[in-house]
């Protein structure tokens, strides 16, 4: 298995007809129905989709998509936004990155410097620069978005050195920098950890360890998904790298970046939807009498303690600002929800839309998407509806859900929002503001430091106040007392001669 930067992409000296769409790069099967009618899994699976408005103009606006999939699966017409297209004057990208341990091994080596799939994006956005004028599209005029790990990617994108310059927008949709499952804590401990999962023994020995990875087959290396984690991470993501002499990706992590300014301002447009933690209900069942047991194990690996005793005592904090004195029970689902769109969503969106503030970007444009209709099925064991993880990115994208492409079969309602939300995402693209002036929609201000203001976007489109003050203070205390920083992997600690 390589797990290397990717290669410069081939020369062609006659017309190449690019046709092979169902390439997809080797993951988990963790939701085969998810994956494209016969996909073909392939190492070289670096494909891009140029999706062109049937126009004459030139110097058209670019729209680069980023898949999502937790690092771990997902391919770049998972979603496909043509919609976008129907005002003729943009052009939307779609590509494949390496995901899981085919594209975040990271081990410090030459063999596996570590971040291969963020590498692939860089070479993406970089192909993009050289190319896209051939299709129309005005490379200093680009806007990187991207959903869940696709969120957190155009995130780190913006704190990287090594795509400074490839782009000029950001929409970060539910995903950040800042979350634990964003960046790897100790990489080679996560290294070591799967492959004693696997049953190698030598992994204090970097050479050995190293040629396990590289000689495994990739069938036995992506044989676990990683979804049913109770951490809140799916094990390998993006890692803080260790200098080895070529080109990094990250060198430093992301709240250090982010604490010392030291990258380039763009306008951000930053949001979530208002129930994230849903993509964790399915799990509750599972799960609620875990949480009874030992809540502890459901804390994000980027927090850290002096003891267990310690760990305990702050694991019983959280629990009690949920679930109040009470069992993780039927009665308390919402907290559940709750607990989890703030430790994998929410909150680190709005730690990093604060320190962007404090930075000097007075650019970032907040928003929470709340938009539900007769279609989104009631929170199990409530009487309440919500939008579930990325709800706001199916409303941009073609089709009425992630399962049925059919647009017409959307209520009313719905369709009426998608309209609303595309015309917000159009203008972003285009000038850099959600709303411009002249709009019909509500004025919509850059937040300040308090996160304040944002939009609400749900069955009325309204500018309101602070975004979830009393959640957000809660976990800024924990971060505080508590967060650990990522580090990179250490190198071998032996001499070659």
């Amino acid at each position: 298995m390589i797990v290397r930067a990717p290669l410069p992409p081939p020369v062609w000296l006659e017309p190449y007809d690019a046709i092979d769409k169902s390439v997809v790069c080797p993951q988990a099967l963790a939701y085969p129905e998810l994956l494209p009618k016969n996909s073909m899994t392939k190492e070289n699976c670096l494909i891009a989709n140029v999706y062109v408005p049937n126009t004459q103009k030139k110097n058209l606006s670019v729209a680069v998509y980023v898949h999502g999939g937790a690092f771990i699966v997902g391919y770049g017409d998972a979603l496909k936004y043509t919609h976008l297209l129907d005002t003729k004057d943009m052009i939307v990208v779609t590509f494949n990155y390496r995901v899981g341990v085919h594209g975040f091994l990271c081990l410090g080596t030459e063999d596996a410097p570590g971040n291969a799939g963020m590498k692939d994006q860089v070479a993406l956005l970089r192909w993009v620069q050289k190319n896209i004028a051939s299709f129309g599209g005005n490379p200093e005029d680009v806007t990187i978005l991207g959903y869940s790990a696709g969120s957190a990617s155009v995130d780190l994108l913006m704190l990287s050195k090594s795509a400074e310059g490839l782009f000029h927008r950001v929409v970060p949709e539910s995903g950040g920098s800042l979350a634990a499952f964003s960046i790897q804590r100790d990489p080679l401990e996560i290294a070591k950890t799967y492959a004693k999962q696997l049953h190698f023994s030598d992994v204090d020995d970097i050479h050995s360890l190293g040629h396990f990875y590289k000689t495994t087959s990739l069938e036995v290396l992506l044989s676990d998904s990683f979804f049913l984690r109770t951490d809140s991470t799916f094990m390998f993501s993006p890692c803080v790298e260790r200098d080895i002499g070529e080109e990094t990706f990250l060198t430093e992590s992301p709240l250090t970046i982010l604490k010392e300014g030291k990258y380039k301002k763009l306008p951000v447009l930053y949001g979530f939807a208002n129930m994230e933690g849903l993509f964790r209900i399915d799990l509750f069942n599972v799960w609620k009498q875990k949480m009874n047991t030992r809540f502890s194990d459901f804390l994000p690996p980027d927090l850290q303690f002096k003891s267990d005793v310690e760990k305990e005592e702050v694991a019983n904090e959280i629990k009690k600002f949920y679930f109040g004195d009470k069992p993780v029970s039927e009665e308390n689902v919402l907290g559940y929800v709750n607990y989890f769109s703030d430790v994998i969503f929410t909150f680190p969106m709005l730690w990093a839309t604060k320190l962007h503030v404090e930075a000097g970007n007075n650019q970032i444009y907040l928003y929470d998407y709340s938009f539900v209709d007769e279609d989104v099925p009631l929170v199990p064991h409530t009487t309440v509806q919500g939008a579930n993880h990325c709800a706001q990115s199916m409303a941009i994208a073609d089709g009425k859900n992630f399962t049925h492409s059919d647009e017409s079969l959307a209520t009313p309602e719905y369709q009426k929002m998608k309209k609303i939300m595309r015309e917000i995402w159009h203008n972003f693209i285009k000038t850099g503001k959600p709303v411009p002036e002249g709009s019909s929609l509500p004025a919509w201000p850059a937040a300040g430091a308090d996160r304040s203001p944002h939009m609400s976007l749900g069955q009325k489109i309204e500018l309101r106040g602070v975004l979830l003050e009393e959640r957000t203070r809660f976990w800024e205390d924990i971060y505080q007392r508590y967060y650990r920083e990522p580090v990179p992997p250490k190198p071998a600690s032996h001499f070659e001669l």
